[in-house]
Order: structure tokens, then C-alpha cells, then sequence
């Protein structure tokens, strides 16, 4: 059995590129995607750019909110800011959009799947949380409540990035209706706990 450690790496490394993966699969079908994603691709298609190298500097900003909130980030929120943007201009790069309905819709549902499992993974490695929740939990840190923060950013990013033209549509309400329910299932299925440590008795 793998130490702890490493295992909490290597979960939050497959969790961080299959999330980026699963966000391209939802780019590619073309039908909707989740609110920040919506804004990557407004900004993208504004002002150029990939719709990855945007979910970059977007998670850059957003990191650099923690400062006046006292929020500090860990391994995996740094982490998560690099990778996930850099696989999702991967993806896009070198996997071909699917044609037909039928065939978006499938490549849609296998998109918010993966993202529920993904999303299991890396917060259940426990290295950090990605740039866009600590946001939420810092706001909600200050005395707001977390469903209303979470309601008030997602709203305005899915606002905004429509108006600079991404694609709000059903993916959108999926992914709103899927995720919840998917992260409940697999947060704690893929949560990392220590060892239980059994001290020894001490001699007399």
C-alpha cells in the first residue's frame, strides 16, 4: 500500500487532469457548460486567448482574493491553477468535436460524470482546495452564508461570460443539477485518511 503521501499526490494529480478533461469534453459538445467555464469561453472568444490559459489567469486573480481574506493556499490550489487550464488547451488542441446531437449529448453526460469524479478526487486528497472554492469559503468565512456566496459568484460569472459570448445551455443546467449530488458520492469515497497510529505503551 502506497504511503499516504503519495497517494494524496498521485490522487491529486489524476484528479486535477481528468477534471481539465472533463471540462474540454464539455467544451467539445458544444451544449452548455458550468458557469466559470462559460465565463473562460467569453473570454476567450472576447478577447482570444484558449478557453485553458484563461481558466489560468482567471484562477491566478481569483488566488490573489485570498490575500485580504487570509485564506492560504496548499499544494493542490497551486496546483490546480496550472494544470487543470493547461489539459483543458490540450484537449481542445488534439480532440476532434463531436457531430450530432446524440453523439454531444453522450460526450455532455461522460463531461459532468467525469467532473463529479474528478472533483471526489482532488478535494479528497486534502492537498487544498481549488482557487474558486477557497474564494467561496473565505467570503463565507466573514459571516455570509455559503450558499448565498456560492449562488452570487456563480451567478455573476455565468452572467458575465454569456455576455462576452460563451455558451449557456442545457450542459449548463446538467452540470448545475449533476454536480452536487456526484460530489456527495465521491468526495468521500476518495477521501485520503491518515493511518491510524496505535502509540505504543511506555515501560515503567
Amino acid at each position: 500500500m502506497p504511503p499516504p503521501r503519495l497517494r494524496r499526490l498521485t490522487q491529486l494529480f489524476a484528479g486535477l487532469v481528468l477534471y481539465g478533461f472533463s471540462d474540454a469534453l464539455m467544451l467539445l459538445a458544444g451544449l452548455g457548460v458550468d458557469p466559470w467555464d462559460v465565463f473562460h469561453q467569453g473570454l476567450s472568444r472576447h478577447f482570444g486567448l484558449g478557453v485553458g490559459t484563461w481558466a489560468i489567469i482567471v484562477g491566478a486573480i481569483v488566488l490573489a482574493l485570498w490575500i485580504p481574506l487570509r485564506q492560504r493556499p496548499g499544494f493542490g490550489t497551486l496546483s490546480n491553477v496550472i494544470v487543470v487550464g493547461s489539459v483543458i488547451d490540450l484537449c481542445l488542441a488534439t480532440i476532434p468535436a463531436p457531430h450530432g446531437l446524440a453523439s454531444r449529448t453522450v460526450v455532455l453526460l461522460a463531461g459532468v460524470f467525469l467532473n463529479g469524479v474528478a472533483t471526489g478526487a482532488y478535494i479528497g486528497a486534502g492537498l487544498g482546495p481549488g482557487p474558486r472554492d477557497g474564494l467561496m469559503t473565505g467570503l463565507a468565512a466573514r459571516g455570509h452564508s455559503i450558499r448565498v456566496v456560492r449562488t452570487a459568484l456563480e451567478l455573476t460569472v455565468l452572467v458575465s461570460g454569456w455576455l462576452l459570448g460563451g455558451t449557456v445551455g442545457i450542459g449548463t443546467v446538467v452540470y448545475a443539477l449533476a454536480i452536487g449530488p456526484l460530489a456527495h458520492i465521491f468526495i468521500p469515497l476518495f477521501e485520503v485518511r491518515e493511518p491510524l497510529r496505535v502509540d505504543k505503551p511506555q515501560p515503567v
